[in-house]
């Protein structure tokens, strides 16, 4: 659902920028208000600003616990209609910041009953430059948690089917032609540990995110700023989130070069390769049932025709790969917009954070949907799964191990052509 951008003029809390940037951006996607997070997350930058340009005489106390309400509301959801700047828009950000800015100022003037300015007050020892990426980044920590827990949850399925079935043999395959044998087991183990990996890998890409720029002002010499605030302010933003938030390094870095979202991006791709690769797995041996492979069944959870009766399609495989493809077009966008900015910003920052959280809401929802309506109900009583384990070369490489390859083969060369002839004589 997209913000409502048609509020009456009364119940308006944003002022005339935001206004132009609707004007000037026209919402084919995502509003900034339909990323609850990413708003909620900005108020609190605006809020740990407040605080901190209080200590240093920026705010007088006034003011300053009438932004902090303010933005506990809009944290709160108190103002969910308030945000309807395109989330990806032109300016690196400047419509979204100046959208909350407004939407406090004009809050905080309700609450206090005397002016407070969207720049001067509320804005007051920041800029664009430095807060968008900041709650940009916070946003990002907070969303990882869902991918991250759906990709180990499909692990888990996979650790489950594996017990389940750990003694069942099916058909080892290379290059698509026969090989040696293996269990069930083996292949889900292999399946589950691939999984956590990728899991551990998007996490650990996502950790770089605790350094945020605040304080780096325009192009990060902090500008406009007291002392101290970026440091005082990742101690209050650290408070507020419950992550272990500090101000960057180099700031000067942070805001130019946006390098640990294409690390996040790639995490993701990998995940969503990963995972596309089992499904395609999986899709391939069930086909049939009569004329494919045939070694395991998908559950069968919708009509495969309009035309055919009783025929089912492997949908959950299908679109969990689908899902991958999707991913890692978004993650060619992330990486496209990390190597267009700028000198001393990278203004394609709004672009990044749609393409990250439509990679995290679609690893989310591939990989929990393969763990319950797929792997879930997975079974390997698949109507060729042992006439297929009888074509294993287990014994021919026992064989060439024992006594050498060119007697294996000589042997194995033998039995066909003797089943070659049986066959004949039958037919």
């Amino acid at each position: 659902m997209t913000t409502d951008v048609h509020t009456t003029t009364g119940d308006r809390l944003y002022g005339p920028q935001t206004e132009l940037g609707v004007r000037n951006f026209p919402l084919r996607g995502r509003a900034f208000g339909d990323l609850v997070p990413f708003v909620r997350n900005y108020a609190l930058v605006k809020l740990a600003a407040a605080r901190v340009n209080h200590t240093h005489g920026v705010l007088d106390e006034v003011r300053r616990d009438a932004i902090v309400a303010a933005c506990q509301e809009i944290v709160d959801g108190v103002h969910p209609g308030q945000f309807p700047t395109p989330l990806v828009h032109g300016g690196g950000g400047t419509t979204a910041n100046m959208n909350v800015n407004e939407v406090v100022a004009a809050r905080a003037a309700q609450i206090a009953g005397v002016a407070v300015h969207p720049n001067d007050h509320v804005n007051a020892s920041q800029s664009t430059n430095d807060t968008y990426p900041t709650a940009m980044a916070l946003t990002l920590l907070e969303l990882v948690d869902a991918p991250v827990a759906a990709l180990r949850e499909l692990a888990a399925a996979f650790d489950r089917k594996a017990e389940e079935f750990d003694g069942v043999e099916h058909l080892g395959r290379t290059c698509l032609q026969d090989a040696v044998s293996l269990t069930a087991g083996d292949s889900h183990r292999g399946h589950a540990a691939a999984l956590r990996r990728v899991a551990d890998g998007l996490r650990e890409a996502a950790h770089a995110l605790h350094e945020v720029p605040i304080g780096g002002t325009a192009v990060g010499t902090g500008i406009g700023a007291p002392d101290g605030f970026a440091e005082q302010a990742a101690v209050e933003l650290a408070e507020l989130t419950g992550r272990p938030v500090v101000a960057a390094p180099n700031r000067f870095d942070a805001m130019s070069h946006m390098d640990p979202y294409a690390a996040i991006a790639a995490a993701g791709s990998r995940a969503a390769i990963t995972m596309a690769k089992i499904a395609a797995d999986i899709r391939l041996l069930s086909a049939g049932p009569q004329g494919g492979f045939g070694d395991l069944t998908i559950p069968a959870v919708q009509a495969g025709s309009s035309i055919m009766p009783t025929k089912v399609n492997p949908v959950i495989p299908e679109y969990v790969m689908q899902l991958g493809y999707r991913v890692r077009g978004q993650a060619l966008t992330v990486d496209c917009a990390v190597a267009d900015g700028e000198l001393e910003l990278n203004v394609m920052e709004p672009v990044v954070i749609d393409a990250l959280t439509t990679i995290f809401d679609d690893l989310t929802a591939a990989a929990e949907t393969f763990a319950r309506r797929c792997v879930d109900g997975l079974a390997w009583d698949g109507p060729h799964r042992e006439r297929n384990l009888a074509g294993a070369l287990d014994h021919w490489v026992e064989l060439s191990a024992a006594e050498g390859y060119e007697t294996a083969t000589t042997q194995l060369r033998g039995t066909a052509t003797t089943q070659l002839r049986g066959d004949a004589t039958t037919r």
